[in-house]
């Protein structure tokens, strides 16, 4: 299974998601291929946030060397399911898509919210880590 997590930047939530859920499913032998992409394009080749890879370390998860990239429709034909952190995200993502099939492929992270950005207070990055996590480990019950 090929997931893709995406949030705005590619820089705090989705590389968490990437990580978490990376570690998780090789914990677990699942040969699953996550990777994670951003709407924007400020950050494209850039490290995750420190804030984002220091949570991560404490938690003995290591996304020091992701690279934050852009998403584009290509990203459609690779993955199986594109998980997106909030609904700009996802309005951003389904433009790009085509088809019903590519659409179908769009979901919400979080079943009924939305994991918000902590990249302007630096407070929730430790509440959005524990959130992603136990996401990550419902769709590892979930998928396997």
């Amino acid at each position: 299974m090929k997931i893709l997590m995406v949030c705005l930047g590619n820089i705090c939530r989705s590389p968490l998601a990437h990580g978490i859920l990376d570690h998780l499913a090789k914990k677990e032998g699942l040969n699953w291929t996550i990777e994670s992409a951003g709407t924007g394009d400020w950050h494209i080749g850039q490290s995750p946030d420190q804030r984002s890879i220091a949570v991560a370390k404490k938690y003995e998860v290591d996304i020091s060397q992701q690279k934050a990239r852009h998403f584009d429709s290509s990203l459609f034909a690779i993955y199986d399911h594109i998980l997106v952190m909030d609904h700009q995200n996802y309005k951003d993502v389904l433009k790009q898509a085509s088809t019903e099939d590519e659409k179908a492929k769009v979901a919400l992270f979080l079943v009924d919210d939305v994991v918000p950005d902590p990249y302007f207070d630096e407070r929730l990055f430790e509440p959005v880590y524990k959130m992603i996590e136990s996401r990550c480990q419902e769709l590892i019950q979930a998928w396997r």
